[in-house]
């Protein structure tokens, strides 16, 4: 069997016998479904609710995958601005780090006060939470090059543009998509955090407050449900962004193209 499928097949296959033994353990010790629902109960739930929960699932994907965009953004940009200048990096390094350190818990409320329009004031804290592995593994890259290589360039007399584009990009490859990889679960935790503190109702709201009305309402297996799609999410940007990294790195990396 290829490496691939094997690598598909048994975590599905744990996923499927955990799943049988909630259902016989809800099932055989009669608990109550307001303290833990089925599996087919949640899958129920996720069907009679799927406009509702479906519908915020894209604000909350939408939020997402926009600060994962920035963060990407802001990180390389801010990678490649170390890399130039090591005073640079280290007067703001510090900052980057005391950033994500910080709970986003936090800070989210001061940005949603400052930021009126709901949808940025989420993306922005979502970004936060996001960022830091970006710059750290972009940066860590483009330090990483290999020293013969570093020499040869210095050689042939290659200006810093060209050392940068030939040689510094494609060593920080492997180490940018693995800070990708991390992000995009960050971001994904990002929006979901700062919709809980926002907390507001309406249109256009995301799983997060569907799990807080569905408490409210001790509707237990709608939340399962929410949360079930929450981490289907999660799994769904981690696998999108792995693929990106072997389509990227399979034609030439080590990281990627070794033999199962």
């Amino acid at each position: 069997m290829d490496g691939r499928w094997r690598r598909l097949l048994w975590p599905t296959a744990l996923a499927l016998v955990l799943l049988a033994l909630w259902q016989l353990a809800v099932t055989a010790f009669h608990v109550p479904e307001f303290l833990v629902p089925s599996p087919l109960r949640v899958a129920r739930a996720l069907v009679d609710d799927a406009p509702l929960l479906f519908g915020a699932l894209a604000t909350t994907l939408k939020i997402t995958l926009l600060a994962l965009a920035a963060a990407v953004v802001l990180g390389v940009a801010i990678a490649f601005a170390f890399v130039q200048s090591r005073a640079l990096e280290a007067a703001l390094f510090p900052y980057a780090v005391l950033l994500q350190v910080t709970p986003i818990v936090a800070i989210a409320p001061l940005v949603i006060i400052w930021v009126k329009d709901p949808t940025l004031s989420l993306v922005i804290c979502a970004t936060l939470v996001a960022l830091f592995p970006v710059i750290a593994n972009t940066t860590l890259g483009l330090r990483s090059v290999n020293p013969a290589l570093a020499s040869y360039f210095k050689l042939q007399r290659a200006t810093r543009w060209q050392t940068l584009l030939r040689l510094r990009i494609p060593s920080a490859l492997p180490y940018f998509f693995g800070g990708l990889r991390i992000s995009s679960g960050l971001a994904l935790i990002g929006a979901v955090v700062a919709e809980f503190v926002a907390g507001t109702g309406g249109t256009g709201t995301g799983l997060a407050y569907q799990i807080l009305q569905a408490g409210y309402q001790l509707n237990i297996p709608r939340m399962f449900a929410a949360l079930a799609l929450i981490t289907a999410t999660g799994v769904a940007l981690f696998a999108a962004t792995s693929a990106l990294s072997r389509w990227a790195l399979g034609g030439w990396h080590e990281s990627e193209s070794q033999p199962d």
